[in-house]
């Protein structure tokens, strides 16, 4: 990947809260500047525009409303129903509704993923402390 260098003038106040970061992530400011951008530009032009909009415009979410973007918006419910049509496709062919509700339900799950991914990257870019793997809550 060819990186481009381009010149910017930046406040002195937003320059010192660069640094900062950048010396708590232990990266250096244009490391922190360019995933800063790449956060704030809208994502992948393959996903659905809503979706695409929605997770654009969380860059402007406080911190609270992207702590709680995190929680998993997929339910329990729909994971059981989407691993039965998963389970079943492997047995017979999907009628048409049910290959539908598995469609939805894989958007659904998707965009639980990256909407919860999208805010972890936003809130790690912030400075917060992103919990391990591990330590999240996923429900079953």
């Amino acid at each position: 990947m060819t990186v481009e260098k381009i010149p910017i003038n930046v406040p002195e106040p937003l320059y010192l809260r660069l640094q900062g970061i950048s010396v708590f992530a232990h990266r250096s400011v244009e490391e922190i500047l360019t995933s800063a951008v790449a956060v704030a530009l809208p994502p992948s032009p393959d996903l659905p525009p809503s979706v695409a909009n929605e997770l654009a415009e969380m860059i402007w979410l406080s911190d609270q409303a992207l702590w709680d973007a995190t929680i998993p918006t997929f339910t329990a419910k729909e994971q059981t129903r989407l691993a039965e049509l998963n389970d079943l496709e492997d047995t017979r062919a999907l009628r048409v509704d049910e290959q539908q509700e598995q469609a939805q339900l894989l958007a659904a799950y998707e965009r639980s993923v990256l909407r919860r991914a999208q805010a972890f990257a936003i809130l790690s870019r912030r400075g917060h402390q992103i919990p391990q793997l591990k330590d999240l809550t996923i429900p079953l």
